[in-house]
């Protein structure tokens, strides 16, 4: 982190002086978030200059949202809990180098609003699942705030929401001494050591993530894991295999609530991304059309096969865990898992049903 910006409406917030504690670094009281963008707009690399510029602000909107999804393939219904946006981590695929005007750190600390919409959620009483890792890394923000110090505690005292922290880190420590009475999963992005080594840049290896799930499940958190995006290249269903070994030889079938899959898409603006910051990665040369929700997909056939053999390798070992497949169709999961979600009461359901029983929810 190199700098700062603090939007001048929330320059007196208690949690911009707890983040200015911490970093010992120059800060700028901005009127608005143009005078950000501007900074960082004239960089060679806008993306690369918003990783190292941490502004301060407030969320205008609403922090709980419901996902964005696609109404042409099943979606999870989860909600999303917009605490802040971007990454310090820097993953060829990663869509937010697209997704944003122009990239940048950016964290909320409009902590009363936070509060008052989760209040508002836990009073409904209704099975919810929500995770802060939509537009961010959930647990970057460790270092600089205590944010899983007041959203742990916060959804500990409640019995009918699950907060999900999804991350590439290994920054779990904070973790540790916290009540979460399991209504906190913790879960790792996965993928094979080649894909980590040439695609996610500043990220842990994959057995570092594997030994941080390893210790969350000691402290007695529930445990996820995502496999998305995978991506196809001469050797990957050895390599896939061997994460997946590797994975269950550090923890417990019986302490995963759910994995997901999804293979590497993408809109169709981000490839000249990718060919420009990232000239060595190969990833946007495979066999690719367009799916009908406009983003870029490898072919149906190539996905259902390797979908096929993930799973065969994860049921062979933990044929009880929940494997639920990431903006896919029907056709791909009756060909890959055996059956349609709306057999099952519908993904929602199944969902909802395995944080019940491993989240020890009230219905």
């Amino acid at each position: 982190m190199h700098k700062i910006y603090i939007d001048k409406d929330v320059v007196d917030s208690s949690q911009v002086t707890s983040i200015l504690s911490r970093l010992k670094i120059p800060a700028v009281v901005v009127n608005d978030a143009r005078e950000v963008y501007d900074a960082i707009s004239c960089a060679d690399d806008p993306v690369q200059e918003g990783k190292k510029i941490l502004f301060l602000t407030r969320n205008k909107g609403d922090f709980i949202r419901k996902c964005p999804g696609t109404q042409y393939y099943t979606c999870c219904d989860y909600n999303i809990l917009h605490i802040g946006t971007f990454c310090t981590m820097d993953c060829s695929y990663c869509i937010m180098q697209a997704y944003f005007h122009i990239p940048v750190l950016q964290y909320f600390v409009n902590r009363n609003d936070l509060e008052a919409e989760l209040n508002n959620l836990f009073a409904k009483k209704s099975v919810c699942r929500i995770g802060t890792g939509e537009f961010t890394d959930s647990m970057i923000w460790e270092m600089w705030t205590d944010l899983s110090a007041f959203l742990v505690p916060k959804f500990s005292k409640q019995s009918c929401v699950v907060l999900e922290l999804k991350t590439k880190t290994t920054a779990i420590e904070k973790l540790k001494p916290l009540r979460h009475n399991r209504k906190t999963i913790v879960a790792w992005s996965l993928n094979t050591t080649k894909v980590i080594g040439n695609e996610e840049l500043r990220t842990t290896s994959l057995t570092a993530r594997l030994k941080a799930a390893a210790k969350c499940e000691e402290w007695g958190y529930p445990l996820a894991f995502h496999f998305d995006p995978l991506i196809i290249y001469d050797g990957c269903e050895e390599d896939y295999r061997k994460v997946i070994e590797q994975l269950f030889s550090h923890v417990s079938s019986k302490n995963i609530v759910w994995i997901s899959l999804g293979t590497f898409r993408f809109m169709p603006s981000l490839k000249s991304i990718i060919k420009k910051r990232f000239p060595d990665s190969k990833i946007i040369y495979g066999e690719f059309i367009t799916g009908i929700d406009g983003k870029m997909r490898y072919f149906k056939p190539l996905r259902i096969e390797l979908y096929q053999k993930i799973v065969s390798c994860i049921r062979r070992i933990a044929p009880d865990v929940l494997i639920y497949f990431c903006m896919e169709d029907d056709e791909v999961w009756k060909k890959s898992l055996g059956f349609v979600p709306s057999e099952c009461g519908g993904l929602p359901r199944m969902l909802d049903k395995s944080a019940v029983r491993h989240c020890h929810l009230a219905l």
